[in-house]
């Protein structure tokens, strides 16, 4: 795959956060804006990216669009209508997709804290190997759980190093991600993310070094969590900027 090649970003955005609670998470506003807005100025603002496609609830698809375009998400090359599920969503958005896009990234719009750096690290894998994903290694002991006399009990330790826990961006060939979408579609697959989906093909995913700070905003936890980490992460956000900027101007 050319290192020339064009990267399209999808955000599914079309969830109702039923977990969190109360007003849709991706629209929920930290750091002065949605959620969704922060997630996207970090593709926003990667030299790497071309266009950035979002898959939203009907009702919000024209007022999105304009909102996004108003506050600066000058990549966005259009926004879609989701679908009623995650996978559903992803789908409508790739039919979108320019044909000169090669590599396509796939993240969830409410994880705001990725780094650029991650980022980049999961396109420099696609284009060598075709697909990528963030991971993260598992650190607490994980034991199954079973039942006896009605009872739960612990069962078997399961070996940690076998593990780990997937984040987003994913990143794939965008004929491979096109047809795994086809594929799901004509014999019914369902997956809870695209790496299942592209693995059915019989293609291999690599896995590249995640971060604990890459939160999924998905509980009222997770949104408390989410509140600390602005300040910090608005510091991170600013260095990276940097390092890009002055890592194009050294190429």
């Amino acid at each position: 795959m050319s290192r020339s090649s064009k990267v399209a970003v999808v955000i599914p955005a079309a969830g109702q956060g039923t977990r969190l609670g109360g007003h849709r998470k991706q629209f929920r506003v930290l750091g002065g804006k949605s959620v969704l807005v922060q997630t996207l100025f970090v593709f926003e603002r990667h030299h790497a990216v071309d266009h950035i496609i979002v898959a939203t609830p009907s009702d919000a698809v024209e007022p999105l669009d304009a909102e996004l375009r108003r506050v600066g998400i000058d990549k966005l090359l259009r926004v879609v209508e989701g679908g009623d599920s995650r996978q559903a969503s992803v789908h409508r958005a790739l039919a979108a997709l320019p044909d000169d896009v090669d590599v396509v990234l796939i993240h969830d719009a409410v994880r705001p804290f990725v780094r650029m750096s991650s980022v980049q690290a999961v396109i420099k894998e696609t284009r060598a190997g075709g697909a990528a994903s963030l991971a993260l290694p598992i650190t607490d002991t994980v034991r199954r759980i079973t039942r006896t006399d009605g009872t739960v009990v612990f069962g078997a330790t399961v070996p940690r190093e076998q593990l780990v826990r997937v984040q987003t961006p994913q990143g794939f060939r965008a004929d491979w991600i096109r047809q795994a979408h086809v594929r799901a579609v004509e014999e019914g697959w369902e997956a809870t993310d695209d790496v299942d989906l592209v693995q059915r093909l019989g293609h291999p995913v690599v896995p590249v070094a995640g971060s604990a700070m890459n939160l999924k905003i998905t509980t009222p936890e997770d949104w408390a969590a989410a509140l600390r980490y602005w300040p910090e992460w608005e510091a991170v956000m600013q260095a990276e900027e940097r390092e890009q900027i002055v890592g194009q101007e050294t190429r």
